[in-house]
């Protein structure tokens, strides 16, 4: 029989194995600090309203601020914005500040510059799972740009390739 420690191992081996988009949830600080973390448990719920579903551990600073304030901003990355993911992946006490030109807004709740695709979102609810909070959000603006997607893989950024943009040889 499998122990919890093992299964816990090869769950996260498991889904590392699940190829997915990279974005950043943003929010702000008590005092207007732009604070934002590196997520991939991101996904669409609803079209009629627009719902999307984060989902984010209960000791992430990110939590508590999208609880207190009810409202975040998510931002598809491109594919060229790998340390910009890096950065907010890094814990906030040791990431430092990032280069202002990086941040943008959408209805006054930072986004990130550049990126393919950014929303702002209220909070219209919230669902303890496990260690973690499931936060619905309606999407109240958006805005969608160019480029190609970031991915997650295999606990590594990379990017997506379109195999029917490559010409097939006989």
């Amino acid at each position: 029989m499998q122990t919890a420690e093992s299964i816990g191992e090869m769950y996260r081996d498991a889904w590392s194995r699940f190829a997915t988009g990279v974005t950043v949830i943003t929010t702000i600080e008590p005092d207007g600090a732009v604070h934002g973390m590196t997520a991939s448990s991101v996904t669409s719920v609803s079209l009629a309203p627009p719902l999307v579903l984060v989902v984010i551990g209960e000791e992430r600073q990110s939590h508590g601020l999208i609880k207190s304030a009810g409202r975040f901003g998510i931002s598809i990355l491109d594919s060229g914005q790998t340390e910009i993911a890096k950065h907010f992946a890094t814990p906030p006490e040791i990431r430092g500040d990032i280069d202002p030109k990086h941040i943008d807004t959408i209805e006054n709740i930072p986004v990130i510059a550049n990126a393919i695709a950014t929303m702002f979102c209220n909070v219209s609810a919230a669902h303890k799972a496990g260690d973690h909070t499931v936060f619905i959000g309606e999407v109240k603006a958006i805005e969608v740009g160019e480029g190609d997607p970031l991915v997650w893989f295999q606990r590594q950024f990379g990017v997506f390739a379109d195999q029917n943009s490559s010409k097939q040889s006989d």
